[in-house]
């Protein structure tokens, strides 16, 4: 059997490699529950319900007091919540619209069709908007409405990472993360009125919104899990360093990082730590953690159907003994 293009200059034609031989019994395993199609959060949907009740049960306090008490300016700043956010939403909609650049198939096309290519495999019936601005240092994407619209902002910053010295695939990551957003429903008018008293309070509402950080990545790594590694390194040290991060000595620390500060500095975070998010984005047969850290170090192979249970690494930063100059010891528990 020869050579299937023979004609390919500088390479000689030649037999064809010999197919690969596999055993009897082998058949592919399906994906891991969260390596496949995306899945909200498990915490998502409680939380959620949650947070409205929570903002139902304030708005209608707020509603008694105006009707039985005199109105304070406060009070009626409550009750103007629905223009507020109208109005907040499309002001948001605006300054991307005049300063920003809209992603086009003639203005960085490579990036608009990823926008494209997410909105068909999420089965959106539309394409939503993308606009590039100026982030002044800052790496950051958001995704947002006002109306019917949806549209998806991306930071200069965070769009370099892109380029093809650094990693097209994390780029890829971010649009399929932010377009999720939308897909999961996150940026609906009705869906931020009725739980914007709630999102305000401490620790419930940051819980809801880290749940739905989580949904958001699922979207992403669905559509580009090999981009996980540059979001996480481009997030952790910027988009220069993004490809020196090792990415399993990073997402170990989230089983070694401990302490009661450790746990209220994620618990009041809108968005996972950038430990335990990289902990889920390699462990695709559980949820991310929420509110308690990853007790177990896993690695995976392909599709995250063959996690690996490893002994608990030791701290990046641990040396051994002697290793110090002048007697030195290490602060860094075990």
């Amino acid at each position: 059997m020869t050579s299937p293009i023979p004609s390919v200059p500088g390479i000689p034609a030649g037999p064809a490699p010999e197919p690969l031989q596999l055993p009897p019994d082998a058949h592919w395993l399906p994906p891991a529950r969260f390596a496949g199609s995306p899945q909200r959060h498990p915490w998502e949907i409680p939380m959620l319900v949650a947070v409205i009740a929570i903002t139902v049960l304030v708005y209608g306090g707020f509603m008694v007091a105006v009707a039985t008490t005199s109105v304070s300016a406060k009070l009626l700043t409550v009750l103007l919540l629905p223009i507020i956010y109208a109005v907040g939403r499309g002001m948001n909609y605006a300054k991307p619209r005049v300063n920003g650049v809209q992603l086009t198939p003639t203005q960085f096309p490579e990036v608009y069709q990823m926008v494209v290519d997410a909105a068909a495999r999420y089965g959106l019936e539309y394409v939503p908007d993308a606009y590039l601005i100026n982030g002044n240092g800052t790496m950051n994407a958001f995704a947002s409405g006002h109306g019917y619209r949806r549209f998806v902002v991306v930071t200069s910053d965070l769009f370099e990472v892109g380029g093809q010295a650094r990693s097209p695939e994390a780029l890829r990551f971010v649009i399929g993360h932010e377009v999720g957003h939308i897909a999961a429903g996150h940026v609906s008018y009705w869906r931020q009125l009725a739980s914007s008293i709630g999102m305000s309070i401490p620790i419930i509402g940051t819980t809801l919104s880290r749940a739905q950080e989580y949904t958001a990545d699922n979207y992403g790594y669905y559509t580009r899990p090999d981009g996980s590694p540059g979001v996480i390194g481009a997030l952790s040290s910027g988009k220069y360093l993004l490809s020196a991060v090792d990415f399993d000595q990073f997402a170990d620390r989230a089983t070694q990082e401990r302490g009661f500060f450790v746990w209220l500095i994620n618990a009041l975070s809108t968005h996972p730590v950038l430990t335990w998010r990289a902990a889920a984005l390699r462990d695709r047969t559980r949820a991310g953690a929420i509110l308690f850290r990853p007790v177990e170090a896993k690695r995976d192979a392909g599709s995250g159907n063959a996690m690996t249970l490893i002994p608990q690494p030791a701290h990046p930063a641990a040396v051994p003994e002697g290793y110090l100059p002048n007697g030195m010891i290490s602060q860094t528990r075990p």
